[in-house]
Formats: C-alpha cells, structure tokens, sequence
C-alpha cells in the first residue's frame, strides 16, 4: 500500500520506489509489462477544501511491437494530478495505489511501436520491413473495385 500523509493547510512531498513485479504483477497489461523498477514521487496538496495529489510516475515498459511484432522497450514518464475523495482519507493518510494502478493503465497508448516510423512486415511474405526492403508485390486490388481494371481509357481506345 502506497500510504501518503496529508498536513492541513498545506503541502507535504512523498516518494516510493516499487518493483514493477511485486506492484504490478506480470497480468497488469494485456499489450505488455513493467519490469525494473516503478519511480513514483509527488505532494500531496490540502488547503481545506480539497486535498490533491500530484506528481509523476517513472517506469520501464517491455512490449512486441504491434506493426513488426519485434521486442522493444520504452521508458515511460507519466505525470498526474488527481483530487483525492475526502471518504479515502482515513487517520490523516490516504493509500493512493489504485490512483498510481489507474494512472499507468490510462496512460498506456492504444498501439505499441517500436519506433514511430515502424514500417510492420510485408503482407506476402512476413519480412520485417524496417530490416529492408523485399521483393513482393504487395499491390492488391480491392475486390469490389477490381471490375474497373478492364476498363480501357480514352487513349486506348
């Protein structure tokens, strides 16, 4: 549990480093996982109406790319900055680790790319194209669309 002390009136910092494993477990993300260790530092801010806790998250994430389906790794910095409901807030402290579980979660992209400009594998023969070029032909008609090649154009006929 990632118990963080809340002062009134006021702000006080805090700072946890976690194993990736023991925190997240191997099932934490369907598209990969975090390995190393989770960096996590921030404040807690309460000015008597509302208490919130801001800061960043420092983590390592392993993934298959989901264009070329190689290995990559990323290192990741997520910032976050969430209002803290005064009902979890229980002897003056308050356990934020479903906002840090939820933040990660939220914060991973919906594609997963080894580079920005990853170029996948070819369609045809299932080379990784960011290794080089290959041979095949890739150009494939739409078969819906493919009745318009037997057209003749105006200089043809």
């Amino acid at each position: 549990m990632l118990n963080v002390q809340i002062c009134r009136g006021g702000t006080l910092p805090f700072k946890f480093n976690l194993s990736a494993q023991n925190f997240c477990g191997d099932n934490f993300l369907d598209s990969g996982k975090f390995i190393g260790d989770i960096k996590i530092s921030g404040e807690i801010y309460n000015d008597g109406l509302k208490v919130v806790a801001r800061g960043k998250i420092i983590c390592r994430k392993i993934f298959n790319c989901d264009r070329c389906l190689t290995e990559a790794t990323e290192n990741q910095i997520i910032d976050f900055d969430e209002e803290i409901n005064r009902a979890d807030i229980i002897d003056e402290t308050v356990d934020i680790t479903e906002l840090i579980r939820d933040t990660l979660i939220v914060s991973q992209p919906i594609q997963n790319l080894c580079k920005a400009d990853c170029k996948g594998l070819c369609p045809v023969c299932g080379k990784n194209l960011n290794d080089g070029e290959c041979n095949c032909n890739r150009f494939c008609v739409d078969p819906r669309l493919a009745p318009l090649l037997n057209f003749k154009s105006i200089e043809e006929v």
